[in-house]
């Protein structure tokens, strides 16, 4: 190599060992413009520019030292630190696992393995990926900023476990992150929403107090103690926490949604309001407020205004808005459009895109060609509804279109009121392809002469109010005094099940909701709490009892115990918050008098 060059380089580490990025990543350049094969500059680069922030020019770097070098261990790990910022995680677990193919021992891929694998919801992976390092961690000499990340992502795993239920397991992640680090503020946070879950909410509550008074200017720690106090009925004491969080940060959007949230949830729709009318008089121009106000508006039925202010939800900044999609197309606002093409795309979740298909014969009524985008999981069950010209999987490209529309944004188009719901079912059909028909007849078959009954007892741990509208499967455990009942489960991604006799798991052939919905068609009744398999039994006319949260989602409106939307729903609410034992005695009470 020139003595200039090794001149530049020498000139680069320096730089970098004196935490100087932007310099280093300069001189690097000017280094590799003249040794463009030096595998070590270009994943030096790599790990400059992610300190930067500048994740596409990571990778440019980090794949620039692999080319060179195929084996460059540490330009793996760049490459997959970067990928994984960009939400590319499948990419980047893969460079991860060639890491530890060449070094085992290496601590920290291990560490961004577990880091992208709970990116990707894989908990038993991210789980096996942090043991792995339980040996590695004891070793003398490991950097203190290691071990605290170490101790960070077992605090995570504790959290996801939580989700789903998993006390026992979350508990015992939470005692792990406590153990390699026993300040770890997220660890302590989680460890004291283990312990309401195990209704221990007293204990709860002082392990809050202790962590808000110790980080006095912490807005998570502040709002979980709020939602604490709230959940024990100490509405008193948790406005007092509130008024102090909202002082302290009076626009902050995160304080704005936990106390308005926390008041949805117990139904306080005066103290509702009011923190409404705080947020907007402080900024009159932000759509943030008339969104929010739109799922109470629908929840008491004034759909004429709910519909119009849940637009707002497109004057959100892009950033603040995960399902942001833009396009050169106008949108389309109900005018006939006859010889030109209508893309409808989904926007939210899967329950959101199989209720909101029911307007497409309405939308086929006023025009040309219908293109639908629907999640991949669910484009055979979509292209069974009437008015879709071609149904299309998101993220795979789009044919020419001269207009396009939210299938969210359809009711406000039509101006749809309570009386004039598009409620006419099926709407929906099984595919003809069924992945694993066989599979799921011959478990079906098992019933014999038995009512046929299926279960889904949690929704997806993603879901902002999971932890509010899924229950415990220990909590269905009084159905099992009902008689010639084959039950089955339809539950997927939840390791405890109810303790009902014979009860049959259907999860290993739902592949996709055409093996849902061929599953359902088989069901005398469905049993369900609020998540996107209770829509799709709504779509197809199966009989379904509808669990409820004390305060639902908008679209279980209040006090019905029929839905609008789906005529074969029969609703059961929570008669209190959290009160599931209620709405279990209620379903076993009336389906003992009905057999």
């Amino acid at each position: 190599m020139h003595p200039d060059h090794i001149k530049l380089l020498k000139k680069a580490q320096a730089l970098d060992r004196a935490q100087k990025p932007q310099e280093a990543a300069v001189a690097y350049r000017a280094f590799l413009a003249r040794e463009p094969r030096h595998a070590d500059a270009w994943s030096s680069l790599a790990g400059k520019m992610l300190n930067l922030g500048d994740h596409h020019e990571a990778q440019r770097a980090a794949r620039a030292a692999l080319l060179s070098e195929p084996s460059h261990l540490p330009a793996q790990i760049n490459l997959g630190r970067a990928l994984m910022q960009c939400n590319q995680t499948e990419e980047a677990e893969g460079h991860f696992r060639s890491a530890l193919k060449v070094d085992a021992h290496r601590m920290d891929a291990h560490l961004f393995l577990a880091e992208c694998l709970l990116q990707k919801r894989d908990l038993r992976g991210a789980s096996r990926a942090l043991e792995a390092t339980v040996p590695l961690a004891a070793m003398p000499g490991r950097p203190p900023a290691l071990l605290a990340h170490h101790a960070e992502l077992w605090a995570i795993l504790s959290m996801g476990l939580l989700e789903e239920q998993n006390t026992t397991a979350a508990e015992a992640a939470c005692a792990t992150a406590l153990r390699y680090n026993s300040r770890n503020l997220s660890a302590h946070s989680s460890l004291a929403s283990i312990r309401m879950a195990q209704e221990r909410a007293e204990e709860a509550e002082g392990m809050l107090r202790k962590l808000v008074e110790e980080h006095a200017h912490n807005m998570r720690l502040r709002l979980q103690l709020i939602d604490c106090l709230a959940r024990r009925g100490n509405f008193r004491l948790a406005d007092q926490e509130a008024a102090k969080a909202i002082q302290e940060a009076p626009t902050n959007l995160t304080v704005h949604r936990g106390v308005k949230g926390t008041h949805y949830a117990h139904g306080r729709w005066p103290e509702f309001a009011a923190e409404i009318a705080r947020f907007r008089a402080l900024d009159p121009a932000s759509p943030h407020p008339d969104y929010e106000q739109s799922f109470v508006d629908l929840l008491f039925g004034d759909f004429r205004q709910g519909w119009e202010r849940h637009e707002a939800r497109f004057r959100i900044p892009k950033d603040l808005r995960p399902a942001y999609r833009s396009f050169s197309q106008p949108t389309w606002t109900g005018e006939p459009f006859r010889g030109k093409t209508l893309l409808l795309w989904a926007e939210q979740g899967f329950g959101d895109t199989l209720m909101f298909l029911r307007y497409l014969p309405m939308v086929k009524a006023l025009g040309g060609q219908v293109i639908v985008e629907a999640q991949s999981a669910l484009t055979e069950v979509a292209a069974t509804c009437e008015g879709a010209d071609v149904v299309i999987p998101q993220n795979t490209g789009l044919q020419a279109f001269d207009l396009q529309v939210s299938l969210q944004s359809l009711p406000w188009i039509f101006r749809t009121e309570l009386a004039t719901i598009p409620a006419e079912i099926p709407y929906l059909q099984v595919p003809a392809e069924v992945p694993h028909r066989q599979e799921l007849l011959a478990t079906l078959s098992l019933a014999g002469e038995n009512v046929r009954i299926g279960l889904v007892w949690a929704g997806s741990p993603l879901h902002s109010r999971d932890a509010e509208r899924s229950l415990s499967a220990a909590s269905l455990a009084p159905l099992g005094d009902l008689q010639g009942v084959s039950w089955y489960s339809l539950q997927l991604r939840r390791e405890e099940v109810p303790p009902l006799p014979g009860l049959t798991s259907m999860a290993p052939f739902l592949a996709n909701f055409s093996d849902t919905a061929y599953a359902l068609s088989g069901l005398d009744l469905l049993i369900t709490v609020d998540t996107a398999v209770a829509h799709l039994a709504g779509a197809l006319g199966v009989p379904t009892l509808l669990l409820l949260t004390y305060q639902p989602d908008y679209r279980w409106m209040l006090e019905r115990e029929d839905s609008p939307w789906y005529p074969s729903l029969r609703l059961y609410r929570q008669p209190s918050y959290g009160d599931w034992d209620s709405v279990t005695r209620e379903v076993l009470a009336d389906l003992s008098s009905s057999s």
